[in-house]
């Protein structure tokens, strides 16, 4: 499989997976491939910077972190039972490679102010998070607004007990 990043005409930046060159032009020539942004069928490849793998690199590599999650008390910051995140690649990240959407600016600010706004308004309790969440839905602690670390499967855990929790939007500065 290869994956090729694409731009449509309006220059909205996207990536697709093929299963060779011969196979992207067919599918473009038959306009399957579209702009997930507009819908455009008008769709060329962009530049591309090839990912090569080293020893170095996969050295370099952290464990996954845990995923900072939210749980909200108030209706200001009442969080929704289930996300779905797109991959830390994907369009919410600008590109160095291709010029900058518009809309793609305005919805890394937007998450920006959200994750800000959280976290000015909630209580930073760690890793204790789960465990807080738990106390807060069982009546054993005062409801309020909390964010904290906690693994995948406590997450889960938390969301098959009916307890709420958003995973807090990563952005790319968090990653520096």
């Amino acid at each position: 499989m290869i994956k090729y990043t694409l731009v449509c005409e309006a220059k909205h930046g996207f990536e697709g997976w093929f299963r060779n060159s011969d196979d992207f032009e067919s599918q473009r020539g038959r306009k399957l491939v579209a702009c997930p942004v507009c819908g455009s069928v008008n769709v060329e490849k962009g530049l591309m910077a090839p990912a090569v793998s080293t020893s170095r690199k996969k050295e370099a590599r952290l464990p996954v972190r845990d995923a900072e999650s939210v749980s909200a008390a108030s209706e200001a910051t009442k969080p929704v039972k289930s996300v779905a995140a797109a991959p830390a690649d994907t369009a919410l990240q600008p590109s160095a490679l291709l010029p900058g959407d518009v809309r793609q600016k305005e919805v890394l600010e937007a998450l920006r102010q959200v994750r800000t706004q959280i976290i000015e308004n909630s209580e930073n309790v760690g890793a204790k998070f789960a465990s807080e969440a738990r106390k807060m839905h069982y009546g054993e602690a005062e409801e309020r607004s909390i964010y904290g670390q906690t693994t995948p499967k406590d997450a889960a855990e938390l969301l098959d007990e009916g307890i709420s929790v958003l995973p807090l939007p990563e952005l790319p500065e968090d990653k520096n």
